[in-house]
């Protein structure tokens, strides 16, 4: 396995939609796998695809406090949604944020599982609220989105200084 690297916002390709995946294979779920490593690491719940510059529709979930109940959702679709739930997100793609955000309660969704199969099943709570996240990541939208364009013009600012910071400090050579 292997870590990927995380886009950060506002790199334009985290904007890009994804195409659904044609095949799974053995290539696929290796990059699964990957995803999972990369999410665990970060750490993270959920991580879409397009994050690690994959635009496939992917992606893959664990909300569980063992990370013991993975998740993967190829080609998902929202069949039904209900209620409201308003809760603090924050992402992988923009790290040491977080706002609230409104997303349904309830979904329903259609999906391919890892071995191709495909799968009906429902989400509740905050796995449904990580499954929409993340879905929205395959249509290249961020949770940024939801809020002001004010709000969101100070998170990019902020995240490009920090990176210019980090580029700037001196490499320790040991």
């Amino acid at each position: 396995m292997a870590k990927l690297r995380i886009l950060e916002f506002p790199d334009p390709r985290l904007r890009k939609k994804a195409a659904a995946v044609e095949v799974v294979d053995d290539a696929m779920r290796q990059l699964i796998d990957d995803m999972f490593e990369t999410m665990y690491d970060a750490p993270g719940i959920g991580l879409a695809a397009t994050q690690v510059d994959v635009h496939q529709r992917l992606l893959v979930a664990d909300v569980s406090v063992d990370k013991d109940n993975p998740w993967v959702l190829i080609n998902p679709v929202i069949l039904e949604q209900d209620g409201v739930e308003v809760s603090e997100e924050g992402c992988l793609s923009v790290p040491g944020y977080y706002e609230e955000v409104q997303r349904a309660e309830h979904i329903r969704v259609r999906y391919l599982d890892r071995h191709g199969k495909e799968v009906e099943s429902e989400f509740e709570g905050l796995l449904a609220v990580c499954v929409q996240h993340e879905m929205d990541h395959l249509d290249g939208k961020l949770f940024v989105d939801y809020l002001s364009e004010a709000k969101r013009q100070r998170i990019r600012k902020r995240l490009e200084k920090d990176r210019r910071q980090k580029q700037s400090e001196p490499a320790v050579v040991l």
